[in-house]
């Protein structure tokens, strides 16, 4: 009699868990280009690979998602501390009925990291499906995002420079995993300072893959008339013409080395006169031979004037204006971890040469400057 119960209830478990990814499935929006598709067709066999949480858990365990134990606010929706019953925290990514994002990207962050385990990506351990709420529930991060402590100047001084080299090691090892070395091929598309979490040792962990696009075969880059992510971190042609690549995620981890290095966000020099944008103020120090300039004094140290030229050298070389000429994340790591590595001299960044044409311009003809984004429908080519 007691087996009879137990099959019965395991059939029952069974039977509510797949009426629960059918309606799901249900109301999966069409999607709209080929990448879309092949992540809706992964989506639904690998979803069930997750753990599917309790509505009423994750209330209790965020104290009802009380204003206390928020964590941050992004894209998606508020994120929450929590603590489950047996005493492990967890992070709760709650999607917000007014979120700009939704139910594409809920499915592609489950499929994206249910499919990948690296040290330096974080964790997804499940997630929550019940009526309107969908939450995403991954390993909590105690030092919380990279940007609390860069751009913050009661904080950066916890980061010296060693610290910051390994972040930087870190978050490149983690690119070159989605890159080239994991089961699938990902695109991040929205690498930025508050999508680098840091665990209570400050390793680096990527998050945030709502946007991420998987590659198959021999393809290497797409076109999408749906351009996200993060201005001052995009690549021009993809900010320009909606074109991704491994080599925009590159140019996206170039300006996180600068601003790791210097302490200060990309977008916090368009008052300067003289530069755009850090990527600017950055090549002027280059090329006057001044770069040391940009490092605080307070976690700079003389033995470690190379490898921070190094740093700032590898950053240079991953803005470059055209893609073609940054480097692979494999390059990126041979150049951070050997001094013999060769590296080339670095062109000069994105968007300069665009600003000081405006400048040059009066402001009658500057009016009559459009901006054209030459983008197409989406079609994923081969090499």
């Amino acid at each position: 009699m007691r087996r009879r119960t137990s099959k019965n209830s395991d059939k029952s478990t069974r039977k509510k868990k797949n009426k629960t990814f059918r309606l799901f499935n249900k109301g999966r929006i069409s999607e709209q280009n080929n990448n879309d598709k092949v992540i809706g067709g992964l989506s639904q066999v690998k979803l069930q690979e997750l753990i599917l949480f309790d509505f009423g858990k994750l209330a209790t365990a965020t104290n009802n998602f009380d204003w206390s134990n928020k964590l941050g606010q992004g894209g998606f929706g508020p994120v929450y501390m929590g603590k489950l019953q047996d005493g492990q925290e967890i992070a709760v990514k709650r999607l917000s009925r007014a979120s700009g994002q939704g139910l594409e990207e809920f499915m592609n962050e489950v499929v994206v990291l249910c499919k990948l385990q690296h040290r330096n990506l974080v964790k997804l351990l499940g997630c929550c499906i019940e009526g309107d709420e969908k939450m995403l529930v991954y390993e909590y991060m105690s030092n919380k995002s990279l940007d609390a402590f860069i751009f913050d100047s009661s904080k950066n001084k916890l980061l010296d420079w060693r610290t910051r080299y390994s972040i930087i090691e870190g978050i490149a090892r983690g690119l070159l995993y989605l890159h080239r070395d994991s089961r699938l091929r990902i695109i991040h598309r929205d690498l930025k300072a508050s999508n680098i979490l840091l665990d209570e040792e400050l390793n680096p962990k990527i998050s945030d893959f709502g946007m991420a696009r998987i590659f198959g075969g021999r393809e290497d880059q797409a076109n999408t008339i749906r351009v996200v992510g993060t201005y001052g971190y995009m690549s021009p042609e993809y900010a320009m013409q909606g074109l991704f690549s491994e080599k925009s995620d590159v140019f996206s981890f170039g300006i996180l080395i600068l601003e790791i290095l210097s302490g200060r966000r990309n977008s916090s020099f368009y008052d300067n006169e003289h530069a755009l944008s850090l990527l600017g103020f950055v090549w002027i120090q280059w090329r006057e031979g001044s770069i040391l300039s940009l490092i605080d004094p307070e976690i700079y140290d003389h033995s470690d004037h190379n490898y921070i030229s190094r740093c700032i050298h590898i950053g240079l070389l991953c803005v470059q204006e055209l893609a073609v000429d940054r480097p692979t994340m494999a390059a990126v790591i041979s150049m951070l971890i050997s001094e013999a590595a060769f590296r080339p001299p670095p062109r000069q960044p994105a968007f300069i040469l665009r600003q000081n044409m405006l400048n040059s311009k009066s402001p009658d003809e500057n009016q009559n400057v459009l901006s054209v984004n030459m983008v197409s429908i989406t079609d994923i080519s081969g090499r």
